[in-house]
């Protein structure tokens, strides 16, 4: 027996793998096209990491007219978790990155390419297995799990590197025909690679991440075809690569140990390979020590507390890409009003050391983000979150165009507010200017540096009594509280109070606080002349005599 008889005997109704090859032709993309992927498992909740892989993959895609990829690696059928490839898909589309090709749902993909999930693959995978074994680049391996335990026992023992390589390879020289005799005999087989390696040997690879690097070559029999018949991770992307015509792998920094074995299974296949590039983890600051961010320690390593929280889409996105590229906050600085689509995105400039999370600086980049968007898609955005993570808020925005109004006060000026980082935030800093839930709570004022009950109700009755008036313009009501000020024995002028403290009980800083708590319950607030057009006379009035019992 040969070679190719042991490939028909073990995988008989495997196809040649030249039907695959025409199957997947070349793709027809113009020159520098990259082509990338996503490969996620359905085995959980989409990582941090895994949406800052497909940023970088969105952003090389979109600027070299290429084609992203969403594929699913479910060969670890153990792990998977119900609606899985589900929780990825919509994961992706709530950060507004849709694929050009793959899963779009738990059973539904697009693209030619396809199967798009490892698990419908396994003919194909299995077709690349017999090609191997008929060239004697790999094998049938019936080593138990007995064998194996064994094998590693001795091996800690003896202090050496653990694997089945060398002359640890116990079925590497099994004869054609002694392999044949097992199977024929219903012996259990996994297909393991014939490697060609010796460790004690360098390679060298280009990385478009961390430049130049060695490595020892891979020595290791690595198995490629499960006892199920379905691939394992190694063998699966390789192919999966290949004929999806996959250019450009981004993937995380701790696959690049396998860099070595990688390479090798690609040149026995007789595939190009695509050009790596490995991303340094996400790391976080833990009492003065940086480590990983971790699903296990971290609500902000799951990308839908993001969601959960109500940090926009866009900021997160600015900010993965701020700390992916260190010229990327250089340019948001000089082109504040710019698409994100609009930056240039560089491998070459990504660090090589792990990026320090930071989720103060993404508040704040969340602020910028919101500080720009108008009153509508606040409301929008805003209603949505709430419709999904708080009843009582989507009750306060029944009222769409008071609503509107709200979100509009110090909105599309110069200098717009920045006082909202995400939309948890937004009941808590809007609560106020609904009369049904201010007039209703239990208020306790404090008004600052004037805490004289009955001065502040003479204030108050002052002010309403002689000085307020709706139609008056802002500079016009300015001028009141000055003159109301006045009236009290308050500074006109900050400064005039500073320069001579000792004339004034304080200035019309002190008195427009006493008029801003009355109104509003708090000390700061966005532009009171602003939130007065909102509240309307009817609810001032209210507001006031509120105030003064």
């Amino acid at each position: 027996m040969n070679y190719k008889e042991l490939a028909d005997l073990l995988f008989p109704d495997a196809k040649p793998v030249s039907y695959y090859e025409e199957k997947y032709p070349a793709r027809n993309l113009k020159e520098g096209a990259a082509v990338v992927r996503f490969a996620p498992s359905p085995t959980g909740f989409v990582h941090i990491g895994g949406l800052y892989q497909s940023i970088i993959n969105r952003k090389l895609a979109d600027q070299t007219g290429g084609v992203f990829i969403l594929r699913i690696e479910d060969t670890d059928q153990k792990r998977q978790i119900e609606n899985g490839v589900v929780q990825i898909v919509d994961s992706l589309k709530d950060f507004d990155i849709i694929p050009d090709e793959g899963m779009t749902g738990e059973n539904t993909e697009k693209g030619i390419y396809g199967p798009y999930k490892q698990s419908d693959r396994k003919d194909i995978y299995q077709a690349f297995a017999k090609y191997l074994i008929e060239q004697g680049k790999a094998y049938p391996c019936f080593a138990t799990p007995e064998e194996l335990e064994e094998m590693r026992n001795k091996q800690e023992a003896a202090k050496i590197r653990p694997g089945y390589y060398g002359i640890w390879a116990k079925y590497r020289t099994l004869s054609v025909d002694e392999a044949a005799e097992k199977i024929k005999a219903g012996e259990p087989w996994v297909v393991r690679f014939k490697s060609m390696g010796q460790e004690d040997k360098k390679i060298k690879h280009h990385d478009l991440i961390k430049g130049n690097i060695e490595f020892p070559e891979n020595d290791q029999d690595i198995v490629i075809i499960k006892a199920d018949g379905l691939p394992t991770y190694h063998f699966a992307h390789a192919v999966d690569d290949h004929l999806m015509r996959v250019t450009h792998v981004v993937r995380a920094d701790e696959w690049l140990s396998s860099v070595p074995l990688h390479l090798e299974l690609f040149k026995a296949l007789g595939f190009k390979t695509p050009k790596y590039a490995h991303t340094a983890s996400i790391m976080k600051e833990d009492e003065g020590k940086k480590r990983k961010i971790s699903k296990r320690k971290d609500p902000e390593a799951a990308v839908s507390y993001y969601h959960e929280e109500g940090i926009p889409s866009q900021a997160v996105c600015e900010y993965l890409l701020n700390i992916a590229n260190s010229n990327f906050e250089g340019w948001r600085k000089a082109n504040p009003d710019k698409d994100i689509s609009e930056f240039k995105f560089e491998l070459g400039k990504m660090s090589v050391s792990g990026a320090v999370f930071d989720l103060i600086k993404l508040l704040d980049v969340s602020k910028n983000v919101i500080s720009k968007y108008t009153k509508e898609r606040i409301y929008d955005e805003v209603l949505t979150w709430a419709k999904r993570y708080d009843t009582e808020l989507e009750e306060m925005l029944q009222d769409k165009e008071y609503s509107l109004k709200v979100f509009g006060i110090e909105r599309g000026n110069a200098k717009p507010r920045k006082d909202i980082a995400k939309w948890s935030d937004v009941k808590e800093s809007i609560i106020y200017m609904y009369d049904n839930k201010f007039l209703n709570s239990n208020t306790e004022y404090q008004f600052g540096n004037i805490n004289d009950k009955e001065e502040i109700k003479k204030i108050l009755t002052s002010y309403m009594e002689k000085h307020f008036n709706m139609q008056d313009d802002k500079q016009t009501w300015f001028d009141k509280i000055k003159d109301l000020s006045e009236e009290f024995g308050y500074a006109r002028e900050v400064k005039e109070y500073k320069q001579n403290p000792e004339n004034y009980k304080g200035h019309v800083g002190d008195v427009s606080t006493v008029l801003r708590v009355a109104l509003t319950g708090r000390q700061n607030t966005p532009d009171l002349y602003e939130i007065m057009q909102v509240l309307g006379e009817e609810s001032i009035k209210t507001r006031m005599e509120k105030a003064k019992k």
